[in-house]
């Protein structure tokens, strides 16, 4: 399976081409932004998306496990991009948009490296080759929550834990 990055912000920009709202334009326009950076790779693009402070969560079965203030999310994003995590999929089938944000639902991929799965404690049960990548595959919302200078406060993510 080949994953379609552009899946990522496809939908956010259809809006944006007919959104006439200043504020919604904002916002649409952000999450654009952010998506085609971390598809890029560009740390330092996607970091210029991001608020002053920023407090992400990313709510599954462990609880809350996203980092939070401008420092531990460069690290985090850093940590993806260095492992070449970013290759990820988010066929979003469902949006909405308000002065706030936006709220954004579909199915998440991720093509995980094998060595990274086993460095997280994976067994050969699992990865059998460090090599290949490991198809991972959830439903999910992403809330995205934009400050008033059109960064991303927050990207609140909620998945089925699959």
């Amino acid at each position: 399976m080949k994953l379609d990055v552009t899946k990522n912000w496809r939908l956010a920009a259809e809006r944006l081409a007919t959104e006439t709202d200043p504020r919604r334009r904002q916002v649409l326009a952000v999450s654009v932004e952010h998506g085609q950076a971390e598809a890029a790779a560009d740390l330092d693009r996607l970091m210029a998306t991001v608020s002053a402070d920023p407090r992400y969560h990313f709510w599954g079965p462990a609880g809350d496990t996203g980092p939070k203030g401008r420092s531990t999310l460069r690290e985090y994003y850093g940590g993806l991009l260095a492992n070449d995590c970013h290759r990820i999929e988010f066929d979003v089938d469902r949006m909405f948009v308000d002065e706030g944000g936006a709220f954004t639902e579909g199915w998440l991929r991720i093509a995980w490296p094998g060595r990274v799965l086993q460095a997280m404690g994976q067994g050969a049960d699992v990865v059998d080759d460090p090599d290949a990548y490991y198809l991972y595959e959830s439903r999910n919302v992403i809330i995205w929550v934009v400050d008033d200078e059109g960064k991303v406060v927050a990207e609140d993510s909620y998945n089925d834990g699959a």
